[in-house]
């Protein structure tokens, strides 16, 4: 075949994967982004700082949510564990080399920008315990010594990400792995074990935590007994919260927001701006689309043919409904503040451009979701 015809026969294949996008998944994502643009100019008080920001971060994230469709999954599935790996490393350089912000190390400088290896570890997580698992028979799965390696996989980032210390995202980390291993075929009892093996654990762990994760804890027990320090945020979340009613006060005319009563609320508490202004119907018409994307999601998970694409959806649809969940359920007062944002809708790069890398991994399922790999069988 002559050069030409082997570059038509790959434009024409690369239209074809076009074609083959979710632009509807897409169109829901811009639809939550704007969203996040509304929200972030009236926490900014005009398209400046955050807004016009959140705008140009969530077009690069398109890009890289594009490029990552459109890459075949058989390349994804060969990267899985060197990109673990490479995860595992910017881990420990954080650990050694990484910026210090509110009492944690959690960043690192790369080419000028920040970047939050944390955020990255879960999807490369993801990746390695999908190609783990995807070529392992019912039997297989069965045997406790064939999950050693995927729960070491599981446990070396977590205690990276606790040693920053991260709490929420090690949390969460922890189950995006849990949520693998049921999606992989592990037996529920060994769940029930491992819940009762962390009830008994937790009261000890307890007394090991830092001071200011002991704080979190008493203060989501008993914010009122601290209502100008610890307890200070989740209050403001709350009268926030309330005071919206059904229709809210109106863009831009939120007390709490405007007057700056509410901390951290281009980031942390960017749902309660919205609930805020927009009251109950507007709180619930963002739940409706990030339960659209979720339950999107899920849909390409059942859709796709291969073992490895399932569980890349799976994993990836699990990270972000515990991103949504944690955030709202904070705001609320439901469990304890973590400093969790909410993604595509919180101010912040590092968590727009990997959730936008997850979409893309999700989308790149949906686009290869009657490939076959040659080498998925089952083995003994």
């Amino acid at each position: 075949m002559s050069e030409r015809r082997l570059f038509r026969a790959a434009q024409v294949g690369l239209a074809g994967k076009v074609l083959e996008i979710s632009w509807l998944y897409i169109g829901l994502l811009g639809l939550l982004a704007a969203i996040g643009y509304v929200a972030l100019y009236s926490a900014g008080g005009g398209p400046a700082p955050y807004a016009n920001r959140h705008a140009l971060r969530f077009a690069v994230g398109l890009l890289i949510l594009l490029a990552t469709a459109l890459t075949d999954l058989r390349l994804i599935k060969r990267l899985a564990w060197p990109l673990y790996g490479f995860g595992i490393f910017l881990l420990v350089a954080v650990a050694r080399f990484g910026h210090v912000g509110k009492g944690a190390q959690r960043w690192i400088e790369f080419a000028g920008l920040q970047v939050q290896p944390s955020e990255l570890m879960k999807i490369f997580l993801v990746l390695a315990l999908a190609s783990w698992f995807c070529r392992a028979s019912f039997e297989r799965v069965g045997r406790p010594l064939f999950l050693i390696p995927p729960a070491l996989a599981v446990l070396l980032p977590v205690a990276l990400i606790l040693k920053q210390p991260n709490l929420g995202t090690a949390m969460i980390t922890a189950m995006i792995g849990a949520a693998m291993f049921l999606a992989a075929g592990v037996r529920w009892w060994k769940f029930a074990l491992l819940a009762v093996l962390i009830g008994i654990i937790a009261p000890l762990a307890y007394h090991h935590l830092h001071d200011y994760q002991r704080a979190r804890i008493t203060t989501f027990l008993y914010p009122e007994s601290d209502p100008l320090g610890a307890g200070y945020n989740i209050i403001q979340s709350k009268i926030a919260l309330g005071s919206g009613g059904l229709w809210g006060k109106g863009f831009m005319n939120g007390t709490e927001g405007q007057l700056h009563y509410l901390p951290e609320k281009q980031t942390d508490f960017i749902f309660t701006v919205l609930a805020e202004e927009f009251g109950f119907i507007g709180a619930l018409a963002v739940l409706f689309v990030l339960g659209a994307i979720v339950l999107g999601g899920f849909v390409i998970a059942l859709g796709c043919r291969n073992p490895f694409g399932r569980l890349v959806a799976v994993g990836i649809t699990t990270n972000y409904f515990l991103y949504a969940f944690v955030n709202i359920a904070m705001v609320t007062g439901a469990i304890p503040v973590g400093g969790v944002p909410l993604p595509l809708v919180s101010h912040g790069g590092s968590a727009l451009f990997t959730v936008m890398f997850g979409f893309g991994l999700l989308l790149s399922v949906h686009v290869h979701r009657e490939v076959e790999f040659v080498e998925d069988h089952d083995f003994a």
